[in-house]
């Protein structure tokens, strides 16, 4: 846990998965050692730490691992993107053109339409979805099927 402390302090950027991770194991590591100290400082941290979780376990990078991130920038080597444009890549998961032009600097000179939608097929097939938008889907299909039947 020092390295990912120490990595913080560099103020490099971080994917949110890593955060999610760091987040967690801490949360664990305070569980486990049944150290609850009650004092303001302490409140507000835990009170951060809970709500950074909170919102991070309904995104993608809940269900991201070292082995999808891994995949990932294995397969965006052909792709001439920087790190940190990768990196945003990871973050957002962007699943249309217009994203991609927000993440990926000089998008429009750098990268033909069909780059763009390679980009994309390989976000949505190695990346996991965001988990509040794939729950909703066997719910809507659900009522499509009941439709269809009326």
């Amino acid at each position: 846990m020092r390295l990912e402390i120490k990595f913080l302090q560099n103020g490099k950027s971080l994917l949110t998965y890593k955060v999610f991770q760091l987040l967690t194991d801490l949360k664990e590591h305070r569980k486990d050692s049944g150290k609850h100290k009650h004092s303001a400082g302490q409140q507000n941290l835990n009170t951060i730490m809970y709500e950074t979780l909170k919102y991070l376990s309904k995104t993608p990078c809940s269900r991201q691992s070292p082995e999808i991130v891994k995949e990932f920038l294995t397969t965006m080597m052909p792709h001439k993107l920087t790190k940190a444009e990768k990196l945003q890549l990871l973050n957002h998961r962007p699943q249309t053109a217009v994203e991609i032009q927000l993440l990926v600097e000089e998008s429009e000179e750098r990268l033909s339409e069909e780059q763009i939608e390679e980009l994309i097929q390989t976000v949505t097939d190695v990346l996991p979805g965001d988990p509040e938008q794939e729950n909703a889907a066997p719910a809507d299909a659900e009522m499509d099927e009941g439709g269809d039947q009326a």
